[in-house]
Formats: C-alpha cells, structure tokens, sequence
C-alpha cells in the first residue's frame, strides 16, 4: 500500500468529509482474474478481447505454486467486495478524471499531483532497464503506472478489480510502448494463474485493509516475486488520524470504504516477520497537501 494514502483520501476512505474525493484504485479484488491482454490496440468489435497483450510479445509466464498458506480472511473478502462497488460504480468516473489532464479542483489537485510523485518515486526504485522482466502493478486503475514501466521494456501485468477502470486503461493505452507490452486483468492479484514475477508494485492498493490481511497478501505476492515488492501504507500521522476518527462519525452514504493507518514501525515489523527470507529497505512519505502517503520497499537479499 509500508503502507500509504492521502489525507483527502483519508477522509473520504474514512466516510468524512469529503466524500466526492477519489481513493487510490484497489488492486487485487474481484473474482479470479479475466485476462485482457493483446497484440494489436483492441479487439476486433474494439470491446474487450478475452486475452489481449498490449506492445511487444510478452515472455511466457514463469511456474508458480499456489500460495495456499497465505488465504485471504473473511475481512479481506468483506472489504473487497466494498471496493469493486466503490471503485467500479460510484467513484469509477471521478477517478478517470483525476487520472487525467482535466481541470479539478484545487483539492483533488493536491491529490493528483500527490499521487504523480509517489508513482515517480516508486518508479524511481525499480531498474531503468526492465528488458526481460515481468512486473506486476497490482490496482493498476487506469494504467498510468503500467505504461511507465513497459517502456522501460518490462512486460506488465496489470490487474485491477474494476472492470470499467480496466477497459479505461485499454481504451487509452499509448501506443508508444517501445519494447515493452501490457497484459489486463481484471480479477485478484494473488491470482496464482498470473505466474512470477520480478518486481511487484502496489500503490494505494492495500491501504483498506486491516494491517494483517495486507501483510498476508504481501506475503503470498512474495511467493511469487524474485527480486522486489514496493507497496505503499496510510501512515499514522495525527493529522491522518484525525480525518480517519473524523470520518467514523459520518454516515457511509456512498463514500469509499475507510483506510486503514499504521505506523512505519509497526507495519516494518509485520512485513520483517511475514515475509520469510525478506526485510524491509528504503522508505519514503509524500505529503502533498490532500495527499499524504508513504512507500515501502521490501527486498530479497
């Protein structure tokens, strides 16, 4: 998600005051995945194609084990089924638009000029060539992060649980992907289907849940990852908790499910002891007006 957030997205995710601010795209929810990968732009009928991968032909996906020791809890499933209806019903137009050139307002702006630092940021902790690499960007939303990486040569796969922010990624995909190739899926990112990886990066996508359905995830993520997982947390500032403590007081309505904060300390030493033959590395905090999130990297030495 370390985890991480933004304090305007801490409200709204909290149920307060600012209800039409949009949350970080989750990752990861949703049934088994539905591939959307490709060779050409779009299918033929310009829908969705069943298996499409976008760019450059993909490296086969590596053997994978299922993670069965890392099977989500029944607070991870309640809080997923939340998210599909936030993310791909009420707030799936607001985030388009946030994740576009359109004019917001000077809220979202901090938001959105938030979320492009801590993308460059955790960008900036993956190699410059990712030629031969698979990465996974797990709660790609509408693939802004996807495409970054591929034209660094990965080969991404890119899994969200919003089929309507899926097809959006699609839809606005940049041809110029050099030779790097994008393959949707909508559907869970402990999808063993999905295969290995090299990097994994989950920005703003673990941040609602419980800090031990998030670490359990990372851990089965790492299962199946060989060099890098960077994830991003909703730090417990006090600004942060009192917008979440904030938010508890307001009616639901149809404001996002609320994040969950935790301090560095705290979620180091979750990860550290969750993930066998791992630790922790560098770790950084944004703090963008509307916006406060912070990134962790975690390593295999």
């Amino acid at each position: 998600m370390s985890v991480a957030l933004s304090s305007t997205d801490a409200v709204a995710r909290a149920g307060g005051a600012f209800p039409a601010v949009v949350p970080p795209v989750m990752a990861g929810e949703g049934p088994p995945s539905t591939p959307l990968s490709v060779h050409a732009p779009q299918g033929v009928d310009g829908g969705p194609s069943p298996a499409m991968t976008f760019g450059a032909v993909p490296a086969p996906a590596m053997t994978v084990e299922a993670a069965s020791d890392h099977t989500p809890s029944e607070t991870y499933h309640r809080r997923r089924g939340e998210m599909l209806q936030y993310f791909d019903r009420t707030a799936a137009d607001t985030w388009k638009r946030l994740t576009s050139d359109a004019p917001v307002n000077r809220i979202r702006a901090t938001v959105r000029a938030g979320r492009d630092e801590m993308r460059n940021t955790m960008l900036s902790w993956l190699p410059d060539d990712l030629r031969g690499k698979r990465v996974l960007d797990a709660g790609c939303g509408t693939g802004t992060f996807s495409v970054e990486a591929a034209r660094r040569g990965a080969h991404v796969i890119a899994i969200d649980l919003s089929p309507t922010l899926v097809q959006h990624a699609r839809e606005n995909l940049p041809k110029d992907l050099g030779d790097g190739s994008i393959e949707f899926h909508v559907g869970d990112l402990l999808d063993p289907s999905l295969g290995r990886f090299d990097h994994v990066v989950a920005m703003d996508s673990l941040i609602h849940y419980r800090a031990p359905d998030a670490v359990r995830v990372l851990a089965g993520l790492a299962a199946r990852t060989d060099t890098s997982i960077v994830f991003t947390f909703a730090p417990r500032t006090v600004l942060l908790t009192l917008m979440w403590t904030a938010g508890r007081l307001f009616p639901r309505g149809d404001k996002s499910p609320a994040i969950e904060p935790i301090g560095q300390r705290k979620i180091a030493r979750r990860v550290n002891k969750g993930l066998d033959g791992w630790h922790t590395s560098r770790t950084h905090r944004i703090n963008r007006g509307f916006y406060i999130s912070q990134a962790l990297e975690v390593v295999r030495p």
